[in-house]
């Protein structure tokens, strides 16, 4: 929907949404389902749904299971699931016999744009200028600008509400060293959420290199590596990853995607989860085992006549400094970090796969800054319902999805926990449980519980393990 919402002063939101990927577009179709009704609003600066369409590749796969929808697991029986999507488009036949449980990517954003064709109160084109707090009226206030197709301003306007749901997503992030390359580029440096807009002049390069070892990098490789012709693939594949690396997929391993991790997360001390983070890249970072097993094969395949793929695939390596030769070249200055040698690549071409980070929430949370409360680092303190720790003169909550990381983990980006996110959200809004939701999601203990055991003068206490699983 993009007309513009009408302002009525005197009839309050119960919830605006600021922001509309499938995390706001979850908690939007899980609210849609409250009994007796919510008034939301959710807000896009972008004219219509997409997610990530620069790397709907041709056969990319999701990482998590179709099951992990919107709002399946939360609620199977929503008007609103992947399966009921199947059942509109008339293919859950095809589906059934597909016996597909990883769904390519081109067709989730298919089911999330299905949904945000047809439920109701979701406005694209409407950027949030500002948020603040209404001490008078004891609610936010959000004004927006409305924008026409070329995304120019057309109108302003401000609705009021009594909660707030960040939804902002990430961006994608480039090296420092590679930055000057990526403003001013003569020589295509792309970063990969743009590979498919540039993917021709990417081909038309004569050497390509792609940096990067997660999954973009290892599917922009792939993608790369089968359009060009055997014996001239001129393809460098480098990341400071030590290896190319397949994603932690086991069972036991997932369940750090589960509630009950995010929970254990939640409650252990700011260094510790600060310490944790980076060490559990293989969590969310790795490479799914299909993929690897692809490129290996492709690889294989151009050896079948004699001679290697002219392929160069490159880890442990860090880039120091880049810089332009002439007007088509780009020449890169690298350090193995185990050999400690440098080197320098010239390529005529480079892709970053370099990843995302959080947006930044300081624009949209200017007006509400003096009631922020931070951490010792300086981020936003998030309780353990998601909502924003602000002063308590300050009624009303402001939720955020995907941008928890900090405190509640590797699973605040994952697809696998956004219904579960949502309806936990709706719960602590509403006050009620519209969405009844597991207290039990993991076989995995992951801490022990603290009980006071007998004293013994002179003793200190015991810890008692949990009752299960040790």
């Amino acid at each position: 929907m993009t007309g513009m919402p009408a302002t009525e002063l005197d009839q309050p939101h119960d919830l605006v949404g600021v922001g509309i990927g499938p995390f706001n577009l979850s908690l939007a179709a899980l609210a849609d389902g409250i009994h007796g009704g919510l008034a939301t609003a959710f807000y896009e600066q972008r004219p219509a749904f997409n997610w990530h369409p620069g790397l709907l590749i041709e056969g990319s796969t999701l990482q998590v299971p179709f099951l992990a929808d919107l709002v399946t697991l939360a609620d199977p029986a929503s008007p609103w699931t992947f399966l009921n999507y199947l059942r509109y488009r008339d293919r859950l036949f095809p589906f059934y016999f597909a016996e597909r449980f990883h769904i390519q990517r081109a067709e989730y954003d298919a089911y999330c744009r299905w949904v945000s064709d047809n439920l109701s109160g979701l406005y694209f084109g409407h950027q949030i200028d500002a948020v603040r707090w209404n001490t008078e009226r004891s609610l936010f206030e959000v004004d927006f600008t409305q924008l026409d197709a070329e995304g120019e301003a057309e109108a302003l306007g401000r609705t009021y509400t009594r909660h707030i749901a960040l939804g902002v997503g990430t961006e994608p992030y480039v090296p420092e060293p590679l930055r000057p390359l990526v403003d001013a580029p003569a020589a295509p440096v792309f970063h990969s959420a743009d590979y498919l807009a540039n993917r021709d002049r990417l081909l038309a390069a004569e050497h390509i290199t792609v940096i990067g070892s997660g999954q973009s990098g290892a599917e922009v490789f792939l993608d790369l590596l089968r359009a060009r012709p055997a014996g001239a693939e001129k393809i460098h594949w480098m990341a400071r990853t030590e290896a190319f690396a397949p994603m932690e997929y086991s069972k036991l391993g997932l369940e750090h995607f589960t509630p009950d991790y995010t929970r254990y997360f939640h409650a252990l001390p700011e260094p510790t989860r600060d310490a944790l983070v980076p060490r559990q890249w293989q969590l969310h970072k790795g490479i799914d085992a299909d993929t690897i097993a692809a490129i290996h094969d492709e690889l294989y395949r151009r050896t079948l006549h004699g001679g290697w793929p002219d392929a160069v695939l490159t880890p442990g390596v860090c880039v120091r400094t880049a810089g332009r030769v002439a007007t088509t070249m780009v020449e890169l200055h690298l350090e193995h970090i185990q050999q400690a040698t440098r080197s320098r690549l010239t390529t005529n071409a480079v892709v970053l796969a370099t990843g995302y980070r959080e947006r930044p929430l300081d624009r949209v949370l200017a007006g509400l800054e003096p009631y922020v409360l931070r951490d010792a680092s300086g981020r936003p303190r998030i309780d353990d319902r998601f909502r924003l720790v602000l002063d308590r003169s300050v009624t009303g909550s402001v939720y955020v999805q995907n941008a928890e990381r900090h405190t509640h983990g590797v699973g605040a980006p994952d697809l696998g926990l956004a219904a579960w996110r949502s309806a936990s959200i709706l719960n602590s809004l509403t006050g009620k449980e519209p969405y009844p939701l597991p207290q039990r999601t993991a076989f995995t203990s992951f801490g022990l519980e603290r009980r006071e055991a007998p004293r013994i003068p002179g003793q200190a206490p015991e810890l008692t393990p949990l009752a299960q699983g040790i």
